[in-house]
């Protein structure tokens, strides 16, 4: 059974402080996540707050990124409309990666086995010339090799080798009337 109550969050570093913690927050909200501003200012304000960010980099609108401090992107990376990375510990992105529309990179879960549900993150590294694709999950501790696609609604929850395609369960499309088997 789990007690939410005790929750402690041990060993968990945020990498900054509360003052420049909430100082992110005010800006994401007002420049990165929105619609009007441009991907060029996007990056400028990621890279202020400590991302490191290479050349030819496209962040569309309502991109969320949870701590820009611990992200490393490369050369030549698009992220779509509504990607999150959800980075409570370092995602690293190679160059000539495309982050698709809605797609969520999450470094962050808890043990289930903990009585109070204490953290268990893990970085992600997205290595060079990947896609993934619309509404795709990739879950901590996951390394992606270079050139790997990870189709779209696809859930990665472990490493994926170079080269290698990992596709979303497909739907069993019935006529009408016709009964499972």
């Amino acid at each position: 059974m789990i007690s939410l109550g005790g929750f402690t969050g041990s060993g968990y570093d945020k990498g900054r402080g509360f003052a420049w913690q909430l100082a992110w927050v005010i800006a994401s909200s007002l420049i990165v996540e929105r619609m009007w501003s441009p991907s060029t200012l996007r990056v400028t304000v990621l890279r202020f707050f400590g991302a490191s960010i290479g050349h030819g980099v496209l962040i569309r609108r309502h991109v969320k990124v949870h701590w820009p401090w611990k992200l490393t992107i490369g050369d030549n990376v698009w992220i779509g409309v509504d990607a999150w990375l959800l980075n409570l510990e370092p995602i690293s992105l190679g160059s000539d990666v495309c982050i698709s529309q809605s797609a969520l990179l999450c470094t962050g879960s808890h043990r289930f086995d903990s009585a109070t549900f204490e953290f268990d993150n893990a970085p992600i590294d997205v290595r060079d010339g990947v896609w993934i694709a619309a509404r795709a999950t990739v879950l901590r501790g996951v390394t992606i090799g270079s050139g790997a696609v990870i189709g779209a609604t696809a859930l990665v929850t472990q490493s994926v080798p170079q080269g290698a395609r990992v596709l979303a369960p497909r739907a069993t499309v019935r006529a009408a009337g016709e009964r499972a088997s």
